[in-house]
């Protein structure tokens, strides 16, 4: 399953709306433990920066379907992503001692879209 097919799959079913969106993502705790594992004592900052990430990737996708365009493509969408998020995830995990630059969070949201990713495979293949 590809990037933008799990990214489909949910704005298509945008009528369901955030809630069923939020309840189809990974758990928060356990992608935060994949991604940061050396700030286990900080978790909550780390939590609250990757539930900002993964909400904001739902919410990009559900905007693209709910304008008829779920093929956007996936420089544009980041972008979005980054400003919807970008700031608020710098500033949470420098808290904890994280210095996070602009590369940095592309690539935890690009980990975020491809724990989505995995998810919704093992989700297809039961």
């Amino acid at each position: 399953m590809s990037f933008i097919s799990v990214l489909e799959k949910i704005g298509k079913d945008f009528a369901k709306g955030l809630t069923w969106a939020v309840s189809y993502a990974a758990p928060v705790e356990k992608l935060a433990a994949l991604l940061f594992p050396s700030a286990a004592p900080e978790l909550g900052a780390v939590v609250t920066a990757t539930t900002l990430i993964q909400n904001a990737v739902l919410l990009v996708e559900q905007k693209y379907a709910a304008a008829g365009v779920a093929h956007g493509t996936g420089t544009q969408k980041l972008a979005e992503v980054l400003q919807l998020a970008g700031d608020s995830v710098t500033s949470l995990l420098a808290t904890v001692g994280i210095k996070a630059d602009t590369a940095y969070i592309q690539k935890l949201v690009s980990a975020v879209v491809s724990i989505l990713n995995v998810q919704d495979a093992e989700a297809t293949a039961s």
